[in-house]
């Protein structure tokens, strides 16, 4: 994913959110894949086993665009 569409303080807090959350799942005994699911991703292999990869994937999912509905 590209970053140069985000903007900076848009992911600056959304990091901040995602290291709260899973800074909770940590404390609470949980993994991962345990944070990705709450946040309503899919957990593959490497992203399930690092916390740090975890943070930044909920922090991107957070920046991202909202998908417009259709009517």
């Amino acid at each position: 994913m590209s970053f140069n569409h985000i903007n900076p303080l848009q992911w600056h807090q959304a990091i901040g959110v995602a290291r709260a959350s899973c800074a909770r799942f940590f404390r609470d005994g949980g993994a991962p894949a345990d944070a990705l699911l709450a946040f309503g991703l899919s957990a593959d292999d490497r992203v399930a086993q690092d916390w740090s990869r975890t943070v930044e994937v909920i922090a991107e999912s957070l920046c991202a665009a909202p998908m417009k509905r259709a009517a």
